[in-house]
């Protein structure tokens, strides 16, 4: 009897977290490479460049595979929720997989949030040291997930 042949599925997603606070990104970043997340990573510092990375206009800065969002809610220029609104408005990108990843736990935000679609709701302090709980996540997710492409204008 010959043994099932090793599957290889295919990790071929970019997460993009959008978050002013420079320790909260680098804090996400390091916990993905510790725990071995099979991912792409870029960051964007508010929605207004999280939008333009999405769109394929900016200049430094790009995603070509599906992509998972974890979105800050209180940036300066263009908040989360703005950044929600615009997003689920672009015909093109409004199927994009967006995760809150915030430090409020306020119902409202919360609900708020989810009335914009988004696959979940996180609070910084309830992922685990360093991010832990939040990398495993995202590798559980996106590996049993069948994510949406991206479509580029």
């Amino acid at each position: 009897m010959t043994e099932p042949a090793q599957v290889t599925l295919p990790f071929d997603y970019t997460v993009l977290v959008v978050d002013d606070d420079d320790v909260a990104l680098e804090g996400v970043l390091r916990s993905f490479k510790r725990h071995g997340v099979p991912c792409r990573t870029e960051t964007a510092g508010d929605g207004r460049e999280a939008l333009t990375i999405l769109r394929g206009q900016n200049p430094g800065k790009a995603v070509d595979t599906p992509v998972i969002v974890l979105l800050d809610l209180n940036m300066p220029n263009m908040d989360g929720f703005q950044f929600l609104e615009e997003l689920r408005a672009d015909a093109e990108l409004k199927r994009t997989v967006v995760f809150i990843l915030s430090t409020s736990s306020r119902d409202q935000d919360r609900s708020r949030a989810y009335d914009e679609h988004v696959a979940g709701y996180m609070v910084k302090s309830a992922v685990g040291p360093q991010f832990a709980q939040l990398a495993q996540f995202i590798t559980k997710y996106a590996t049993t997930q069948n994510l949406p492409a991206i479509a580029l204008s």
